[in-house]
């Protein structure tokens, strides 16, 4: 953290008003509780503040003297706290701060029109206050109920996403052909949870895909994370190729490295992981993919992001030896540059991007849906098509920072290629 300091203020004064605020509400709904009851409850409700900003200080002004595992550990054990405790207070507060509102508008217009008789009577005024109040406890408890399963269950409920695309120009012999997508593993988050990892990759073994493509994010910043999880992830069985890509936590950028050489070793030690795990590793490469003298282009560019996210990606330079064949694929790992380049300049049938995460974060209903990364990424998950180039975003199949997946499944897709 560069400016710890700053950092540490920052988010204590955003505890400090939340809970304020948050406490005003509580404390009118507790209005009829005994006078045990309501010290057992604030008390309770300024410790856990407390807790927030002790743990807060410590941990970020001792940051440097963790070990890196332990550090990854604090943050995913603050931040599932953090989240847990004051995304539901923001909801609650949202529905004090529109009581608020249209009280002080009452007021406003009762002040103004004295004789108008619009304004309902006292008794009127504290029922809606009380809904509002109420209503927006019961709403809260629902992101509440859910944060907690998504760091119990749900970080771990692995789903198949499958679908099928046709293509024209698809040669005849790959009509049929299974791809695999996998992305964002961030494996050092699977620390101390192999079993985890297994259970992943049971479910993707029993897809039997023709290839496998894995669109980057293999670790959260460094090359030993995967080194424990090697033995199970060469595992990983595809009848025809297995095929990975670097997305941008996989250079070692977020980490302090000493010297220049320590990360030039980490990011050949992490080449080396990736050719153990059974991968070939494509960076602004491509290789044709052949059957019954048919082919296929498969191309890997490393990471494209728009600004701060590096931009290592060279689609020209990737795309050379298979630019005349007539079905291509492209793994990047940011879907941003599917819009910025490869829609634009390529005339690429299928990309397959991660990155997103979903923001481990949605809310889903049949027919919508919705996540916070939208503002950034509004190709966040799943299938877009523009004319005839097609885009899938895998919501990747881990986690980081956060330790939970709420209404974002950690996800394996299997696509089925067909001949239109």
């Amino acid at each position: 953290m560069r400016h710890p300091i700053n950092f540490v203020i920052f988010l204590s004064v955003f505890i400090i008003l939340v809970d304020l605020y948050a406490f005003r509400g509580f404390s009118a709904l507790i209005g009829n509780f005994s006078s045990r009851q309501k010290i057992w409850f604030n008390s309770a409700y300024w410790i856990i503040t407390l807790v927030a900003l002790i743990w807060l200080v410590w941990f970020v002004l001792s940051f440097k003297s963790f070990s890196y595992e332990a550090s990854y550990r604090n943050i995913a054990a603050f931040m599932g706290f953090f989240v847990l405790v004051y995304v539901p207070k923001l909801l609650f507060n949202a529905f004090q701060l529109v009581n608020d509102v249209s009280r002080l508008l009452a007021k406003t217009v009762a002040y103004l029109f004295p004789e108008g008789g619009a304004i309902s009577s006292g008794v009127d005024k504290i029922s809606r206050s009380d809904f509002l109040l109420q209503a927006g406890l019961i709403i809260a408890a629902i992101p509440f109920l859910s944060i907690i399963w998504g760091i119990w269950k749900g970080r771990y409920n692995f789903k198949v996403s499958k679908l099928s695309l046709a293509y024209p120009n698809l040669p005849a012999s790959f009509d049929g052909t299974r791809i695999l997508q996998i992305s964002d593993f961030h494996i050092g988050s699977f620390a101390g949870n192999p079993e985890m990892v297994e259970k992943a990759i049971d479910l993707i073994n029993r897809q039997d895909a023709d290839y496998i493509l894995f669109t980057g994010d293999l670790v959260n910043n460094i090359a030993t994370e995967v080194v424990e999880f090697i033995p199970i992830l060469k595992s990983l069985k595809a009848k025809k190729g297995k095929f990975s890509i670097l997305g941008n936590h996989d250079y070692g950028e977020y980490y302090n490295w000493s010297s220049r050489e320590q990360l030039e070793k980490n990011m050949q030690d992490l080449y080396g992981h990736h050719q153990e795990i059974g991968f070939t590793l494509l960076r602004n490469q491509s290789v044709k993919l052949q059957k019954d003298g048919e082919e296929i282009g498969l191309i890997g560019v490393e990471n494209w992001g728009l600004p701060p996210f590096p931009q290592y990606g060279d689609l020209g330079k990737a795309i050379t030896d298979v630019e005349n064949t007539k079905f291509k694929i492209l793994m990047s790992h940011d879907p941003s540059h599917w819009d910025a380049e490869v829609r634009p300049k390529s005339d690429i049938d299928l990309t397959l991007s991660g990155h997103t995460h979903g923001m481990q974060f949605a809310i889903r209903i049949p027919g919508w849906r919705w996540s916070p990364v939208e503002m950034k990424y509004p190709r966040w998950g799943g299938l877009y098509t523009e004319g005839k180039q097609n885009l899938y975003v895998n919501i990747g199949i881990g986690y980081i920072a956060f330790p939970g997946r709420v209404g974002t499944p950690p996800e394996i897709t299997v696509i089925e290629l067909k001949k239109a």
